[in-house]
């Protein structure tokens, strides 16, 4: 069986990260163009009203959310996709626990670094 170099990880093994607010984040993958993450969402957690120059498609693998993408409220549940232009305004509320898959391109360098703003209230330390 042919094994990955240490440069690469496999997603099963990445530590959950605490993002507080009843939310965590695993990174799934990513180079300097693209960054999968998988975030979990308890019931009632906030994904804050935002925006970045980043392109994002985000796939819901469970629960139910509500999104609102520049000013337009929109139900997500498990199986469904949604596409969110660099620049617009967006957030999402946990309506009943689940998992999100984002996908971001270029890399997120402010969620590798830890700086900006956080979307899910303080990190527990």
């Amino acid at each position: 069986m042919k094994r990955f170099s240490e440069k690469y990880v496999i997603a099963k093994d990445m530590e959950w990260e605490e993002l507080g607010g009843g939310v965590s984040r695993k990174f799934l993958g990513y180079d300097n163009q693209i960054m999968m993450v998988s975030v979990k969402f308890d019931k009632g957690a906030l994904g804050a009203p935002h925006q970045h120059f980043h392109t994002q498609a985000t796939y819901c693998v469970s629960g139910k959310f509500e999104f609102e993408i520049d000013g337009v409220k929109q139900i997500v549940e498990a199986g469904d996709g949604v596409y969110i232009e660099p620049n617009l305004w967006h957030s999402a509320v946990c309506l009943e626990e689940g998992q999100l898959i984002d996908t971001f391109s270029p890399v997120r360098e402010d969620f590798l670094t830890g700086e900006g703003p956080s979307y899910f209230g303080d990190k527990e330390e």
